[in-house]
C-alpha cells in the first residue's frame, strides 16, 4: 500500500523529522515522515520540497492537531499533494475526505480502540496503534495491550508503535497482528538525524528507567528523558501550578534540549527504549540490521518443536 520495501516507519518527530532523516529512511526502504510539530506552514512546504530533492521514494508528513498552525499546515499538504498523511494528538476525521480526493494514504496515530474505530469509519487507510512506551504525547495503554485490540477492531492494516527498536520487536509486532512498526527514538540515534550530538550521546548512555511522564494536569501527558526540566515541571504540577504557568514554563523547551543540546534545561523527548540503545549508526544500517534480526528470529520460531 505504501510502496516501501521494508515494514519500518519513522515517527514524525517535531524538530527532528526533517528532510535529512526522512529522505534517509525512505531511501533505505522504509517510510520517512516529516514532523511538522508547531512549525509554520511555509516551513513544512520547504521540507516537502527538500525531501523531494533528496529522495524519489514515498514519504509522509505528520500533522499535530494541537498545533496553532494545524489548519495552515493541512492546507499546504493538500496543495503539495503529499502522498502519506499522518495525524497525531487529536481526531482528524473531518480532514480525511479532503486528502482522499487526490489519493493520499491517511495514517492516523491512535491510543485507543474507540478512536481507531471512529477513524476507520472516516476513511483512514492505515492505523498506527501507539502505546504509552513511546516518546512525546502518549496515551494510557501499553503497546502489547493496545495493538492486538486495535488489530481485532479494524479491518485495515495496523502499524505498531511505542517500544520498538530492533528485529525482535518487529517479530513481536507481526505476531500481534500488526503489519509493521513505527520507530522514533531509534532514529534519533542515527547519523542523519539533526539532533544535537549531546542529545544523541545521552540517549545511548541512559539506563532502562530513564524517562518520566509530565503534563498529566494539562490532559496531554508527554514522555521524555528525566532531567532537571522534567523534575521541575512535575514539581510545578504537584504544587498546583496553573495551565498558563505550566505552558509558559514548557514553551520552547524541546528546541533547547534536542537542537541546542541543553541536557538539563531542555525537554529531551524520547521513548522508554532509549535505555536499550547503545550506538549511533547510519539509517540504512539500522533498517538492514532490524530486518536481518527479524528474519533470523522468524527462522528460530519455525524450528521450535511442534506438539504431536
Amino acid at each position: 500500500m505504501l510502496g516501501i520495501k521494508y515494514p519500518v516507519i519513522q515517527g514524525g518527530m517535531a524538530w527532528l523529522g526533517t528532510a535529512e532523516l526522512v529522505s534517509a529512511v525512505s531511501n533505505a526502504g522504509g517510510l520517512g515522515i516529516i514532523g511538522s510539530g508547531n512549525h509554520p506552514p511555509e516551513w513544512v512546504r520547504e521540507q516537502v520540497h527538500l525531501t523531494r530533492q533528496l529522495t524519489n521514494k514515498p514519504f509522509g508528513v505528520n500533522t499535530i492537531l494541537l498545533s496553532p498552525h494545524a489548519e495552515g499546515v493541512i492546507k499546504v499538504l493538500l496543495e503539495e499533494k503529499v502522498p502519506v498523511i499522518a495525524f497525531g494528538a487529536g481526531n482528524p476525521g473531518t480532514h480525511i475526505p479532503s486528502f482522499k480526493k487526490y489519493g493520499a494514504i491517511v495514517m492516523p496515530v491512535v491510543s485507543s480502540v474507540a478512536l481507531a474505530r471512529r477513524l476507520e469509519r472516516s476513511g483512514a487507510d492505515i492505523m498506527v496503534a501507539e502505546g504509552m512506551e513511546s516518546g512525546g504525547h502518549i496515551g494510557e495503554t501499553a503497546t502489547t495491550v493496545l495493538v492486538p485490540q486495535v488489530v481485532d477492531a479494524v479491518r485495515m492494516p495496523v502499524v505498531a508503535a511505542g517500544g520498538f527498536y530492533d528485529g525482535r520487536g518487529l517479530v513481536v509486532a507481526l505476531a500481534m497482528g500488526a503489519q509493521g512498526v513505527q520507530m522514533g527514538t531509534r532514529f534519533i540515534a542515527s547519523e542523519e538525524c539533526i539532533a544535537h550530538p549531546k542529545f544523541k550521546q545521552r540517549i545511548i548512555e541512559v539506563k532502562d528507567r530513564c524517562t518520566m511522564v509530565t503534563g498529566h494536569t494539562l490532559k496531554h501527558p508527554i514522555r521524555a528523558l528525566e532531567n532537571k526540566m522534567t523534575r521541575q515541571f512535575a514539581a510545578m504540577e504537584k504544587a498546583g501550578a496553573s495551565k498558563e504557568e505550566l505552558e509558559e514554563f514548557g514553551t520552547g523547551k524541546m528546541f533547547v534540549g534536542v537542537i541546542q543540546g541543553d541536557l538539563e534545561n531542555g525537554s529531551l523527548i524520547a521513548g522508554q527504549i532509549a535505555g536499550a540503545l547503545k550506538d549511533i549508526k547510519p539509517v540504512k544500517q539500522i533498517i538492514e540490521d532490524i530486518m536481518a534480526e527479524a528474519e533470523e528470529g522468524i527462522k528460530r520460531l519455525a524450528t521450535l518443536p511442534k506438539e504431536n
